[in-house]
């Protein structure tokens, strides 16, 4: 993102050279008050006179530059690519690299006052912690699963009174035992010889404080699930990340919030750009007359911020070189085409 004040104020100031016009065109996605220009790529090779941009491999295993990474979230910057690219890149993280979810629900016994259908769909959204580089995919057809593409799961819970619950209480979590199941109490049944081969695994729930009903006594569930391999444009549930996104006082207010900071600089208060990849581009100050003509609002058209949440069943990491490894497996695969369609 790059913000542009062209004009002095009481409450701005300049903050960046006006750029010429074949840079702008070239780089700069430009965000108008009716409309955005320059949104198409034009910097292909030979369509501007003095400027190299045949495609370099150095230069393109240069693009990503990570800027956090924590257990379960990467933000990284991806510059020097096509928006297709990135946007391959961004589909594939959604909905191609594959996890484990709970696809079957054996419900034997349900006294709850949830029907059997809402509350199979509310465990199968209950990310489950399996590497699924571990697992096959499971063939529709097979009835019944194996240790090699099956995951067994237990959910057995009963309520009961506490008998020790004080005699004036009127708290039910006083009042009875197991009133409140949760996604902790759902335990993995090993299948053949997975006990040994997943013995440092800890496959289960990723989060054990889910909500997933509530009891009362006498009421009680009875359920076995089996986890499969599949991918999110299956179903949502296989997704592995909860987000893949591209990211004077009235002028403040006009963008996110940290975007823009005021200063006070010999008695003048003057905004100042403080970190632009917090903005969302939302145009807001363009609705404003004496504002509009002050701002400038452009997007680097080759640079793309992502911010990679996973839902905890594989670190960012690793679904970032998984997304990586799809999206080579694809290049492959379209070549292959090519080269089957010259022979013919």
């Amino acid at each position: 993102l790059k913000l542009i004040l062209n004009k002095k104020n009481d409450t701005t100031t300049k903050m960046a050279a006006p750029m010429s016009n074949v840079d702008e065109i070239r780089d700069r996605v430009i965000l108008g008050e009716f409309g955005v220009k320059n949104v198409h790529t034009t910097d292909y090779p030979g369509n501007y006179p003095g400027y190299d941009d045949t495609w370099d491999l150095e230069k393109f295993k240069k693009v990503i530059d990570i800027v956090h990474s924590d257990e379960n979230t990467l933000e990284f910057d991806m510059s020097g690519t096509d928006a297709a690219i990135a946007n391959a890149f961004r589909r594939i993280l959604l909905a191609e690299v594959p996890t484990m979810a709970i696809e079957k629900v054996f419900i034997y016994n349900n006294t709850s006052i949830i029907q059997d259908e809402i509350l199979a769909l509310r465990l199968g959204l209950v990310p489950i912690k399996a590497d699924p580089r571990l697992f096959e995919y499971r063939n529709p057809e097979d009835q019944e699963g194996t240790e090699i593409d099956t995951i067994q799961l237990q959910l057995k819970v009963k309520c009961t009174r506490n008998p020790r619950a004080p005699k004036d209480s009127s708290d039910p979590k006083e009042l009875y035992l197991n009133h409140m199941v949760y996604s902790g109490d759902i335990k993995w049944l090993p299948i053949g010889n997975q006990a040994d081969v997943f013995a440092d695994a800890k496959i289960g729930p990723v989060h054990g404080d889910i909500l997933l009903a509530q009891l009362r006594p006498g009421q009680e569930l009875d359920i076995v699930m089996h986890c499969v391999k599949g991918i999110g444009k299956d179903h949502a549930k296989f997704s592995p990340v909860a987000t893949a996104r591209e990211q004077a006082e009235r002028l403040k207010r006009c963008f996110s919030p940290g975007v823009i900071e005021i200063q006070n600089v010999n008695g003048r208060k003057v905004a100042k750009i403080v970190d632009s990849r917090l903005d969302t581009c939302s145009r807001e100050v363009l609705r404003h007359d004496d504002l509009k003509n002050l701002v400038k609002l452009g997007r680097v058209r080759d640079y793309f911020i992502f911010s990679v949440e996973s839902t905890g069943i594989l670190p960012p990491d690793v679904l970032v070189t998984e997304a990586i490894n799809v999206l080579i497996s694809k290049g492959q695969k379209f070549l292959t085409e090519l080269d089957t369609a010259e022979m013919d």
